[in-house]
């Protein structure tokens, strides 16, 4: 079994996409070993409730179905402070440091996200990689 891949918001949200080349391909990577965060989850209830206007009950399944798939890493004061200092170093927003402190504190390799600093390397160890690119 190779190394666990950390999966951004972004790369879940094609799950419900009607572009059916990101939606497969978000899909092979949920069958990947993958974690999230609570971070991950938090940002993908938003979105789902404010700017893809889904009832609840749907957010709810569609937030358990992905649970079901993948662990989920809490988020703790000792990574909100990795968190910030991340994001004081690589001039990320917080909320992308808070997925960034939780990929590393989970002891991955590769970040799945295809809005970060693509080929970024953070603290030598964890890659950011865009899976949608050629």
């Amino acid at each position: 079994m190779g190394a666990s891949v950390f999966v951004d918001t972004n790369v879940l949200l094609y799950l419900l996409s009607k572009d059916e080349a990101k939606a497969g391909r978000a899909e092979e990577i949920l069958r990947l070993n993958c974690i999230l965060s609570v971070q991950v989850l938090n940002e993908l209830t938003n979105v789902a409730r404010r700017k893809l206007s889904m009832p609840w009950d749907e957010v709810h399944d569609f937030v358990d179905l992905v649970v079901g798939l993948c662990p989920v890493r809490p988020l703790t004061l000792e990574i909100h402070e990795r968190g910030r200092a991340l994001a004081e170093r690589y001039q990320l927003s917080l909320y992308d440091a808070m997925i960034v402190a939780s990929a590393l504190d989970a002891g991955c390799e590769v970040l799945y996200s295809e809005d970060m600093h693509a080929g970024l390397r953070m603290d030598g160890r964890l890659r950011i990689a865009n899976p949608f690119r050629d």
